[in-house]
């Protein structure tokens, strides 16, 4: 069973995850020959004071 998980920083509609969600799964089906129901796809948003850049929060970012 493959288990794709995608970390992301968070502030995307639920639309575009959805999108990424079957973009990947869709992926996966074709470049394993894996049977759709078997893909878990996992996204976790991460909040931007918890994802660092060049040393700098990204929510410190300008």
């Amino acid at each position: 069973m493959p288990l794709i998980q995608v970390n992301i920083m968070e502030g995307r509609p639920p639309e575009k995850i959805k999108a990424l969600i079957e973009n990947i799964t869709d992926t996966v089906v074709e470049t394993l020959v894996a049977p759709k129901t078997s893909v878990r796809v996992l996204v976790n948003e991460m909040p931007k004071t918890h994802w660092g850049v060049a040393g700098v929060p990204v929510s410190e970012r300008k």
